[in-house]
């Protein structure tokens, strides 16, 4: 039996061993074991080496059922430890009561919102070794000053360090996608809390880079002039306020913690 890639699904199988096995190898382990969660194992080249490795308590999650029934029966130990089921839509806190980290060769279709919901449970992961588009990977790792800082960029690196593993050729996957793949690694950093509101910070990263070609007081101005109200500023002291330098920088210049200073400047 082999399961069918479903184009609705991102689906691309890996079929290169030496890749698959230099994936598992980049997830780090523990004693006691670390709880795992594979996402999206398709047909297994990644579960193979998983399941082997007693450092690790894996559990994987699949939305396509035909992979699920070519999982269950090729692979012994399976049972109780797969899951038929949306990764997006999964009460990860009823799953792991504790932390728990995740690998997987992410669907492209679904790549960024996987990293958003790992930010959701960033307390609870502390590592997540994925393999996605070579752009994605490069735009999650990239550093303050290119194009392809963005936000993702921004809010990843906020809380976990990147690292870019490596390239995957597209000739290692069946059917081929069209592009190019990466590796990387995330892996939480010390910082316990970001030094301003949470919910503002991912507001002003998600507005700034919505008009990223534009300096940040135009897609920041509803923020400025809704602090304004708040301290009941008059008009001028609006104009003043952004006239400040960083206003005038385009969102791709500023770092996590520009961010952050930003973040309180608007508070």
């Amino acid at each position: 039996m082999e399961v069918r890639a479903k184009k609705a699904l991102g689906q691309h199988f890996l079929t290169d061993q030496k890749v698959a096995r230099a994936i598992v190898d980049a997830l780090h382990g523990g004693q006691p074991p670390v709880s795992v969660l594979e996402v999206g194992p398709g047909m297994g080249v990644l579960s193979q080496y998983l399941i082997q490795r007693s450092d690790i308590d894996l559990r994987l999650v699949e939305i396509d059922s035909e992979s699920v029934e070519y999982l269950l029966s090729h692979f012994q130990g399976m049972q109780g430890r797969l899951m038929e089921a949306d990764f997006l839509t999964l009460r990860l806190e009823k799953l792991f009561p504790d932390s728990f980290s995740i690998i997987g060769n992410f669907p492209y279709n679904i790549s960024s919102q996987i990293f958003f919901k790992v930010l959701d449970h960033k307390d609870r992961i502390p590592e997540v070794v994925g393999m996605v588009q070579k752009e994605v990977a490069e735009r999650i790792a990239e550093k303050p000053g290119s194009k392809t800082y963005g936000i993702l960029s921004v809010l990843l690196q906020a809380w976990y360090d990147i690292e870019y593993l490596f390239t995957v050729g597209s000739g290692c996957f069946a059917p081929p996608p069209k592009v190019e793949s990466a590796v990387i690694r995330l892996s939480r950093n010390g910082r316990t809390n970001l030094g301003c509101d949470e919910f503002l910070f991912k507001s002003v990263v998600k507005t700034a880079f919505g008009q990223r070609r534009k300096m940040m007081r135009n897609p920041l101005k509803p923020l400025a002039k809704a602090k304004a109200m708040r301290e009941g500023w008059s008009d001028d002291n609006l104009a003043e306020f952004l006239s400040q330098p960083v206003f005038s920088e385009r969102p791709e210049k500023l770092s996590v913690e520009d961010f952050i200073a930003l973040t309180n400047l608007l508070a």
